[in-house]
């Protein structure tokens, strides 16, 4: 399955890769993880419909990540389950109005993080395997 994992920040990329690994759970598929650090480049891949999950950095500069999950929500065909990192607590009510299906709080617990990304694995199989029968 391919995962897009988006921040400005390259370190926070980083500890998002190494937190999924290449299979976060023992139940779903090896992972390919796409990185971008771009608006655009999201976008891009989001459209092209080969991302089957997104993990988007809430705090990312000029364009955050619960901006980009709402407009990903309102314009992609069959949009891929999105995990967003935030910066607070706090800011959970921020993530449910970007309309995002996981959450995950900064600083990340690599555990947390697997765990969000194996649930939106599972649920992206079950929605297409529904579709294709």
């Amino acid at each position: 399955m391919r995962v897009l994992v988006y921040s400005d920040d390259a370190s926070t990329r980083e500890k998002v890769r190494l937190a999924i690994g290449r299979r976060p759970a023992a139940d779903v598929p090896l992972v390919e993880i796409v990185e971008c650090a771009t608006q655009p480049a999201v976008v891009k891949h989001l459209d092209s419909g080969e991302i089957d999950v997104a993990v988007l950095d809430g705090e990312a500069v000029p364009a955050g990540g619960m901006g980009i999950s709402r407009q990903a929500k309102d314009e992609v065909y069959d949009c891929p389950p999105i995990c967003l990192i935030i910066g607070r607590r706090d800011d959970r009510w921020l993530a449910d109005w970007s309309r995002a299906d996981a959450v995950v709080a900064q600083p990340i617990d690599p555990m947390a993080l697997a765990e969000a990304v194996a649930g939106l694995m599972r649920a992206r199989s079950a929605s297409r395997s529904i579709t294709s029968h």
